[in-house]
């Protein structure tokens, strides 16, 4: 792992020079071959694929579905029909919402949604609430751990419930559902599940077959690939009775005047002309992290975590958010430090080239339940070394000092 910092230019352009970065949970930064992936697809296989019947157009075609069997064998899908390839896990998950969620959730219906929730799986099931008379049901974690307790899970699941909006980790806790777990009590009072797993894709195993997810949603930039290049997957029995979220291009089968209809999975849903070098560089990404191992990477990121806790848990003034033992922050550590603002921290440790996140977090409802406004987060992956964690501490120690608080 020592070397894999030499396979991301960002680290050694001289623009960055001495630059921690500590916010992987926003966005991954990018290994060369990445780059090279999409550099190559655009320089010698450029051509709209799924429609031309010339050799690049079928090359640009091999491409892409080459890229959706690497991402359904890295996540153990069933087929490579059940991964649609959309713009991030954002637009994944209100798919499922106006596709499944208008057509299946009726007033009278629930919709049990985690409190930990990232609002990109809360705005889509409060719009499918509003707009059909479903209500929310707020699953709560615990306060001190953030864990979810499995008697409160059963309590708040009954036949009533329709649909249950879960993150495999939390953005904000680090946390690690038991997704498993969860999806069993649910698919036992006929729920369905969708899992938010952007921020466990890239840093630990997944298994989409092993937890019965129905669907599991994941954006391509948080695991080292492009922006603008998500991916949902869903079971076939369900993605093959929803309607089309977007119309037009080659998600068709034949139009008339007066209808249309739809081509068979993938196609359905990825209307209008793919986002092909998106897709070779999110493959690329993941043959990245497939050679090196998600248990590696997972290991790595728990040694690191466990260094940054220590630290802190010996930096007066400074608070962990969430579980005590790092072996339960997924490499994401949100804290606070008394009578400083996160965002303060944030710019103080950015004059120490530190980059780290501060804000809500796109996580308010947590928050809020919490009764923490704000917050600054470290999230750690691959590339970061014991070095940069040591210098982070260091600097965490003088931030009261610099804003001219006592130690």
């Amino acid at each position: 792992m020592r070397n894999v910092r030499n396979d991301f230019p960002l680290f050694s352009s001289p623009e960055n020079a001495g630059l921690i970065y500590l916010d992987s949970a926003a966005t991954a930064q990018r290994p060369a071959c990445v780059t090279n992936a999409i550099r190559q697809f655009y320089a010698v296989h450029n051509a709209n694929p799924l429609r031309g019947l010339y050799d690049l157009s079928v090359r640009a075609t091999e491409w892409y579905e080459s890229a959706r069997h690497t991402v359904a064998r890295f996540i153990n899908a069933h087929e490579d029909a059940e991964i649609i390839f959309t713009r991030n896990a954002s637009e994944s998950l209100n798919l499922v919402a106006y596709s499944w969620g208008m057509a299946n959730i009726a007033a009278g219906d629930e919709i049990v949604v985690s409190i930990m929730e990232h609002h990109s799986n809360i705005l889509p099931w409060q719009m499918v609430a509003q707009a059909n008379g479903a209500q929310l049901i707020w699953l709560e974690c615990d306060r001190e751990t953030g864990a979810l307790p499995l008697d409160r899970v059963r309590a708040a699941i009954t036949d009533r419930t329709k649909l249950v909006a879960l993150t495999h980790v939390s953005n904000v806790l680090g946390v690690t559902n038991p997704v498993k777990a969860i999806t069993d009590i649910a698919h036992s009072h006929g729920a369905v599940v969708v899992v938010d797993g952007a921020q466990s894709t890239p840093h630990i195993p997944v298994d989409v077959t092993a937890i019965d997810a129905d669907f599991f949603a994941f954006s391509g930039h948080k695991l080292m690939g492009p922006t603008g290049i998500g991916v949902l997957y869903g079971k076939r029995s369900l993605l093959d009775a929803m309607p089309p979220f977007l119309r037009g291009g080659e998600m068709i089968e034949y139009v008339t005047r007066d209808s249309a209809t739809w081509a068979a999975l993938p196609a359905k849903f990825e209307a209008g002309t793919v986002n092909v070098g998106g897709a070779v560089g999110l493959a690329a990404a993941i043959d990245y992290l497939s050679e090196l191992g998600m248990d590696t990477v997972a290991q790595h990121d728990d040694e690191l975590t466990a260094q940054l806790m220590s630290g802190m848990h010996q930096t007066p003034h400074v608070h962990v958010i969430g579980s005590p033992n790092p072996a339960e922050h997924c490499g994401i550590v949100t804290f606070t430090i008394d009578d400083v603002h996160p965002h303060d921290i944030a710019s103080i440790l950015d004059s120490e080239h530190i980059a780290i996140r501060a804000g809500h977090h796109c996580a308010q409802p947590l928050g809020a339940y919490l009764g923490i406004a704000a917050s600054a987060r470290v999230s750690l992956y691959l590339y970061n070394t014991n070095d940069e964690v040591a210098r982070f501490l260091a600097a965490l120690k003088k931030i009261r000092t610099w804003m001219g608080l006592p130690d």
